[in-house]
C-alpha cells in the first residue's frame, strides 16, 4: 500500500450499501468525507432504493466483487481510515473482515441492523459475523437498540447503555462508543468507552426535528476521516458529533418521512 504524502487529503475507504435518495448510506459518506477534507473511496455491498420513507428494493452484490473494490482501492491509491456500514450479507461480512485482518489503520464500524425508517438491513447470520468485524474495529458505533441486539441485554435501566458498552468492550478489546439518540428524554447522551477503562461522555440538547435520515453513517464517515487526519478518538468523536449535529440543523427539508441533513451546508470544523 502506498504511503500518503504528508500534504495530501486522508484516504478514506468505504464500505457500505448505496442510497438512491442520497441521504445516508454511500451518498452520505462521500459527502462527509469530502466536507471534512478527506479522499473518499469506496467499496459498494447494496444498491438500495429507498428514499426519507423507506426502502422498497435491495440488490445485494456478490462477496468477490465486494472484495475487488477493496482490492483495487488498497493496492492503488492506499487507505489511511476505513468507514464500515451496511454489509448487505454475512458472506460480505466474512470477505470485508477477512480483508481487513492486518490493515494496520483506523476502522470505524457501524453496526447497521435498521434504517432509519425501520426497514431491516442485516440478517441473523450477517450480524453475527459483526463479532469479527468488532474485534478488528478500534471503534464500534452502535445505537441503543443494536447495541441490545450485539449483547443481548436488557437496556431499560438507568446505568444499562453503559453497562452493555463495557460488555463490548471486555468481549472485543476495542473501544465503543454507545449512541443515546433513541433514548428518552430531551438530551442525547454517548459514551465513548475504552478498553483501558477510561471513558467520555457526550451530552447535548435533543433537536426536534424530523431530519435524521443518515446519523449514523455520517457520523462513522466524519471519525474515520478525522481519524485519518491524525486526530484521537476521542476529539476524532467530539469533533464528528458537531459535524452531525450542525448537519441536521442545515437539513434542507426534503422528504416526506426522516428527511435528509445538510451535509453541504457545514464550515469543516477545526482539527
Amino acid at each position: 500500500m502506498s504511503k500518503r504524502p504528508s500534504s495530501s487529503p486522508p484516504r478514506i475507504l468505504v464500505i457500505a450499501g448505496s442510497d438512491s435518495s442520497g441521504g445516508a448510506g454511500i451518498q452520505a459518506d462521500i459527502k462527509t468525507i469530502t466536507m471534512l477534507g478527506g479522499y473518499a473511496m469506496t467499496a459498494i455491498t447494496a444498491v438500495t432504493a429507498q428514499n426519507s420513507k423507506g426502502v422498497t428494493a435491495v440488490e445485494v452484490l456478490s462477496p468477490d466483487f465486494v472484495a475487488a473494490q477493496m482490492d483495487a482501492c488498497m493496492s492503488d491509491i492506499g487507505v489511511d481510515a476505513v468507514k464500515i456500514g451496511m454489509l448487505g450479507s454475512a458472506d460480505i461480512a466474512e470477505v470485508v473482515a477477512d480483508r481487513l485482518e492486518d490493515l494496520p489503520v483506523p476502522i470505524i464500524f457501524d453496526p447497521v441492523m435498521v434504517a432509519t425508517s425501520g426497514s431491516v438491513l442485516a440478517d441473523e447470520a450477517t450480524i453475527g459475523v459483526f463479532e469479527w468485524l468488532m474485534d478488528l474495529a478500534t471503534l464500534t458505533t452502535p445505537n441503543i437498540p443494536e447495541l441490545a441486539a450485539l449483547t443481548g441485554m436488557d437496556l431499560s435501566g438507568e446505568n444499562a447503555i453503559a453497562a452493555a458498552a463495557q460488555e463490548l468492550v471486555r468481549r472485543h478489546g476495542r473501544s465503543v462508543l454507545a449512541k443515546g439518540g433513541h433514548g428518552a428524554g430531551e438530551r442525547i447522551v454517548d459514551r465513548l468507552i475504552h478498553p483501558d477503562g477510561s471513558f467520555v461522555s457526550f451530552e447535548d440538547a435533543r433537536i426536534d426535528t424530523r431530519h435524521t435520515h443518515g446519523t449514523g453513517c455520517t457520523l462513522s464517515s466524519a471519525i474515520a476521516t478525522l481519524a485519518g487526519h491524525g486526530q484521537g478518538l476521542d476529539h476524532a468523536v467530539r469533533l464528528a458529533r458537531q459535524y452531525v449535529r450542525q448537519a441536521i440543523e442545515a437539513a434542507p427539508g426534503f422528504g416526506a418521512g426522516h428527511g435528509p441533513m445538510g451535509h453541504q451546508g457545514v464550515g469543516r470544523p477545526r482539527t
